[in-house]
């Protein structure tokens, strides 16, 4: 099952002091965290975790989607939940996504690719969640 797609949520956000750096991901591509929101939606914490990747997308020999949730997986275990467990917060939800250019959150761009993952924290683990 391919777990990639569109994915709003209407909310409050507040961004998250992040230094951008590059993370090396299964695939071996590398990414570059763009930033990291808070979103508060119906009373209950979200995390966004937005990553870019200009390796993804449609061009040949891009990393396509069913690849792409490999590392959306990794991040979110491996660069989330660090960051969850050091500020010892309690989210509901992790969102992570993957885009293949720097965009505004909630922007649309018919000529952006963007991956995005869902996950709820279990034994300080990411588990997927379907959308």
């Amino acid at each position: 099952m391919i777990r990639a797609g569109a994915y709003l949520l209407a909310g409050v956000l507040a961004a998250s002091s992040v230094v951008a750096e590059d993370i090396e991901v299964p695939s071996g591509i590398s990414v570059t965290r763009q930033e990291i929101l808070h979103d508060m939606l119906m009373g209950e914490l979200w995390l966004r975790f937005r990553y870019v990747a200009p390796r993804i997308g449609k061009e040949a020999g891009s990393v396509t989607s069913d690849v792409a949730v490999i590392d959306i997986d990794y991040l979110c275990d491996e660069d989330a939940v660090p960051h969850v467990l050091g500020n010892d917060l309690d989210p509901a939800r992790i969102v992570v996504s993957m885009a293949d250019r720097v965009m505004d959150f909630g922007a649309t761009d018919p000529d952006a690719t963007q991956f995005f993952g869902a996950y709820r924290l279990e034994n300080q683990r990411c588990i997927w969640e379907e959308f």
